[in-house]
């Protein structure tokens, strides 16, 4: 294979790489949800999302039971206002101080050196967009989690 061939190939597979992380209704999301939740979330709320992680004994605030937050709000799972605990970067001083860490700069910090290398290979992309859609996969994974 010549080397522009090589290069090409790489492109292509880092092209499909980043559409599937990147697009919130792409088969894989799930599976993408599901990751992140057991990699950023299990060790405090535990694999079933019941509060159990191995941790949780460890904490101040003991984590919520992810299990019952549609339950808690008269049968609808809030979307927004799940979204707004887990990426945490808008501070608001009225509702005191946060029992959970903000993921949304974790995931920052991850994703711009995922953009930086998508820049070097010309696929022009906004490290924002994966934030987005790796906490959207989170939330459509917790939401998978409710009690019946």
């Amino acid at each position: 294979m010549s080397a522009g061939n090589a290069r090409c190939m790489k492109i292509a597979v880092l092209g499909a790489t980043l559409l599937a992380v990147s697009f919130p209704g792409h088969a894989q999301t799930g599976d993408i949800g599901k990751r992140e939740y057991l990699n950023s979330c299990a060790v405090c709320h535990g694999e079933s999302g019941k509060g159990d992680g191995l941790v949780a004994a460890l904490l101040k605030a003991p984590p919520s039971d992810l299990t019952v937050i549609r339950k808690n709000n008269m049968g609808v799972f809030p979307f927004g206002r799940i979204y707004a605990i887990i990426d945490g970067r808008m501070a608001i001083a009225a509702h005191g101080p946060k029992d959970m860490p903000a993921w949304g700069d974790r995931f920052k910090k991850y994703d711009a050196q995922q953009a930086e290398l998508a820049l070097r290979y010309g696929i022009h992309t906004d490290p924002e967009i994966f934030v987005r859609d790796r906490i959207s996969a989170l939330i459509r994974y917790v939401s998978g989690l409710q009690v019946k």
